[in-house]
């Protein structure tokens, strides 16, 4: 199975400092749905930085899409980072948009004609029961409205990889399962998935889904042993 992301042997330090991650090296599979488990600290954000591009490593190589980023010009980052998706723990949303333009944002970006982004952002609200909140701005919605504004804007161009950081922690457990649901329609439709949590419990709600636990800055298997590299990555010969 070809994959969407390879990491191999990637260091991160910010400055001067230690290594808040270092020696990762994994392969997210085309199609595969992944939880990044580990405690508040752990890094977890660091490394979702890394795997949609807001970040670059300090060593080590990494693939996405078939390219190797690591020292890809920075005007090429754009057109990879479109076919990502993103949650953020700290939502992002810009903060003159409604509900509704927020959520549309990706479809405009990509020239998508008016009536096809309504139909859509109209749906995707419905589906996460915002629908009476579409022209509010992000200043008077609750943190877990601005959430599930956050996943909606996220999954509304059905991305290829979907990067998900904390997405079930500011709302309650009902939605919390529908959007978890709306996770795993995606992944089937063929979209890549990562969610990075800190609740265990979050992964018997994902069967099938595969795991990735960090600690101290290094990924480990669910019995705590250290994963096996993937075969070495050759970077890919300019074009």
């Amino acid at each position: 199975m070809s994959s969407v992301v390879r990491f191999e042997n990637v260091g991160l330090r910010y400055g001067t400092g230690a290594e808040v991650l270092r020696d990762l090296s994994f392969a997210l599979d085309r199609g595969s749905m992944q939880v990044l488990l580990g405690s508040s600290g752990a890094g977890k954000t660091s490394l979702l930085k890394l795997i949609y591009l807001a970040q670059r490593p300090t060593r080590g190589f990494i693939s996405t899409f078939d390219e190797e980023v690591t020292s890809l010009p920075r005007e090429a980052l754009p057109a990879l980072r479109r076919r990502i998706g993103v949650v953020f723990q700290d939502f992002r949303l810009v903060p003159h948009l409604s509900a509704f333009d927020n959520v549309a944002l990706p479809l405009r970006i990509a020239g998508r004609p008016e009536d096809e982004v309504r139909e859509h952002v109209e749906e995707m609200l419905e589906w996460v029961s915002l629908t009476d909140r579409m022209s509010a701005r992000p200043a008077i919605l609750s943190g877990g409205e601005q959430q599930r504004v956050a996943v909606a804007r996220a999954v509304i161009g059905r991305p290829d990889l979907l990067v998900a950081d904390e997405p079930t922690g500011n709302i309650d457990p009902e939605m919390a399962d529908r959007l978890l649901h709306l996770f795993q329609e995606l992944n089937k439709l063929g979209t890549t998935i990562v969610i990075a949590t800190h609740d265990a419990h979050l992964v018997s709600q994902l069967p099938g889904a595969k795991m990735l636990r960090l600690a101290g800055g290094t990924l480990s298997d669910p019995t705590g042993s250290v994963r096996a590299p993937p075969a070495p990555f050759r970077p890919l010969r300019p074009r």
